[in-house]
């Protein structure tokens, strides 16, 4: 279980990214932080991944304080940021140099059959389509087998077509063993096709606007009656968000 306890993040410069949050993920459940530019989203995701610590507050892991990076926690990030001058399979096992050559071996032939890449280990990142590029990124964070992971709009760069396709094959590598999957994205319906949760930020500074759960069964239609309807209501909570309140409004964090 992750649990983040009244965190605040203010920059050196003054600017306060986050105030007040509270979260808790439950292992195995996907979350979506969903949310326009600046309600702090990516700052959240960089203190769940220990690469920013909080100014206030807490983030643990099983109880244990999040201060650094940890090999339990994985990231992709927006751009596969493949290193040019390593094949796919070097690139997929860099993470994991520490293991003994023949379950190093394994697990990057494990990781790279399971985003359909198995042929392309000698290949170079040239080689690649940007899909098949995140493709990789994502093989070389499951190679690691975290406990959660963190994806920072992980397919915003790719064509529609595209993004749908990773967006269903991201569901079927995490039914494999099932992590903490915790996907930032600005995309409302990539949000609603892929997770349990949506917790809605508003900015300045960021908090939890909203919590919802909505109630469709996988796989979800994104053509379906009660999917466009959700697509809707979550809509609404973005424009509301937006909206820069009164110097009285309060904000608390409700479920719908």
């Amino acid at each position: 279980m992750l649990t983040i306890t009244t965190v605040d993040k203010r920059y050196p410069n003054g600017t306060l990214a986050l105030s007040g949050l509270d979260l808790t993920v439950r292992e195995g459940e996907i979350v979506a932080i969903l949310g326009g530019s600046g309600c702090g989203k990516s700052t959240l995701l960089r203190l769940i991944s220990g690469l920013d610590t909080p100014s206030r507050g807490r983030l643990a892991l099983e109880g244990t304080p999040i201060l650094a990076p940890r090999p339990e926690i994985g990231v992709v990030f927006q751009e596969p940021r493949l290193m040019p001058w390593l094949t796919i399979g070097q690139n997929v096992a860099f993470g994991i140099r520490h293991l003994p050559t023949e379950e190093r071996e394994t697990r990057v032939s494990e990781a790279l059959e399971r985003v359909g890449l198995a042929a392309h280990q000698s290949h170079w990142p040239r080689e690649l389509s940007g899909g098949q590029a995140q493709r990789v990124a994502l093989a070389r964070a499951l190679v690691g087998r975290p406990k959660v992971l963190l994806l920072d709009e992980p397919f915003s760069a790719l064509d529609a077509l595209t993004r749908s396709d990773l967006q269903e094959h991201l569901l079927d590598l995490w039914a494999y063993d099932r992590p903490t999957l915790i996907l930032v994205t600005h995309d409302i319906e990539e949000a609603l096709f892929l997770a349990d949760r949506i917790v809605v930020m508003q900015p300045d500074p960021g908090r939890v606007r909203v919590e919802v759960t909505p109630p469709l069964a996988r796989p979800r239609d994104r053509l379906d009656t009660e999917f466009l309807d959700w697509k809707n209501r979550l809509l609404g909570e973005l424009g509301h968000a937006s909206r820069r309140p009164s110097s009285d409004e309060a904000f608390p964090a409700v479920a719908i």
